[in-house]
């Protein structure tokens, strides 16, 4: 009844509006080429839509916007129907534009804006309404896990439209999991989505992530962290000494033991012999004291929880009481006869250097001892020949190096 009274007073307008479409014998002048647009809208479930209707190059041409029943909703800037969601925006010449407040899912469908020309064009815009999914959940298989061990994790994005994507993350490490679409009797999608993936002791604490992906929410996530249990992880600390271990000292060791759960049973041991009588073991530390070379030999430090055991060794040597205490000075002592030696090396290769130099350049001079000075019976005779200044004494060389 309701279609019937919107579309006669559309008519009734529409006359009053254009008499002259009556008169088709008479002569029409050109008509410019008018485009018609409008665009889809999508939105969320609750949220205000805008339609708008848009007209290129309007001779007044009259515009209209009918709902997904053809139903007129606004004529020119009229609204017909009674349904007060629907607010204008703007009308002009060239726009309708139509808020739809309070969208639901009976509001999606095409819509369709109509201008009055010859022949009348028509350009549709279908609402999309969005519906969010609920909160994600996120269930695991096991609460509490044990290294080595295989678990499986599901999340649920339930009644959203169109369908959620689900998406995990270990960490900052995404998993790949295989998801499952549901539609159910509304028209809603359900996903399930399920990850398999091996955990290690390094997973204790670590968070696990299902996030949903839909375009009417961001962000929207699921959230629980890993217990992973293992053995002990089992260190040897030497507190004392710090160096060599020499005889008459005391020898200090802790163990540091880590296991979930916690270990509550740490001991000492000597592998192949027992430990010395006097050693004092408090919780993880072991303390001997006035050490000899007797007590040479592996310490094990053993710890155990309900996932196994584990253990570290040390390895003792006792050395002489004045062990180490002459190595300083022997260093310093090699260290001066290689210098000393180098010194002397570089010494002897300067000689022959220099040796092999004059050998090559021969010292040449004149003596005036006259010849016959050489050949005389004695001193007194050998002057007074020289003083003879012979001129035809002999060339005298000597060499040198």
């Amino acid at each position: 009844m309701a279609n019937a009274r919107s579309g006669s007073l559309a008519t009734i307008l529409f006359l009053f509006a254009f008499p002259a479409a009556l008169h088709q014998g008479s002569a029409q002048e050109p008509v410019v080429s008018q485009n018609l647009v409008t665009d889809d809208v999508a939105v969320v479930e609750g949220e205000t839509a805008i339609i708008s209707c848009r007209v290129k190059n309007n001779d007044d041409s009259v515009i209209q916007l009918l709902n997904p029943n053809r139903q007129t909703i606004y004529f020119r800037d009229m609204r017909p129907l009674k349904d007060g969601r629907f607010q204008l925006v703007n009308f002009s010449d060239n726009e309708l534009r139509v808020s739809l407040s309070n969208v639901s899912l009976s509001d999606e469908g095409r819509y369709v804006c109509q201008l009055y020309t010859d022949p009348p064009q028509e350009a549709y815009a279908d609402i999309t309404v969005l519906i969010p999914p609920g909160n994600p959940v996120i269930e695991a298989k096991d609460e509490v896990l044990s290294e080595g061990n295989e678990t499986e994790m599901t999340c649920t994005a339930m009644s959203s439209k169109p369908a959620a994507t689900i998406r995990w993350m270990k960490g900052d490490k995404e998993l790949s999991g295989k998801p499952k679409v549901e539609l159910t009797y509304d028209k809603m999608y359900t996903v399930t989505s399920r990850v398999t993936f091996t955990v290690s002791k390094e997973d204790d604490g670590v968070p696990v992530t299902c996030i949903v992906d839909h375009p009417a929410v961001k962000d929207f996530r699921a959230r629980k962290n890993l217990e992973v249990q293992y053995k002990p992880e089992v260190k040897i600390v030497v507190e004392f000494p710090h160096g060599l271990t020499r005889e008459g000292e005391t020898l200090e060791l802790t163990c540091e033991a880590k296991g979930k759960p916690q270990p509550q049973r740490v001991s000492w041991q000597k592998v192949d012999d027992d430990v010395p009588s006097h050693a004092v073991i408090i919780g993880g530390d072991l303390y001997i004291e006035n050490l000899n070379k007797s007590y040479n030999g592996t310490y094990r430090c053993v710890a155990s929880n309900p996932l196994g055991e584990s253990f570290d060794d040390y390895v003792l040597y006792v050395y002489d009481s004045r062990a180490g205490e002459g190595a300083p000075r022997t260093v310093d002592h090699a260290v001066i006869g290689g210098v000393v030696a180098v010194v002397v090396f570089a010494m002897l290769c300067l000689l022959i250097v220099l040796g092999r130099y004059f050998a090559r350049h021969k010292g040449t001079y004149f003596t005036h001892e006259a010849k016959g000075a050489d050949d005389a019976a004695d001193a007194d005779t050998a002057i007074i020949n020289a003083e003879g200044g012979h001129t035809n004494s002999d060339e005298k060389k000597e060499y040198y190096i």
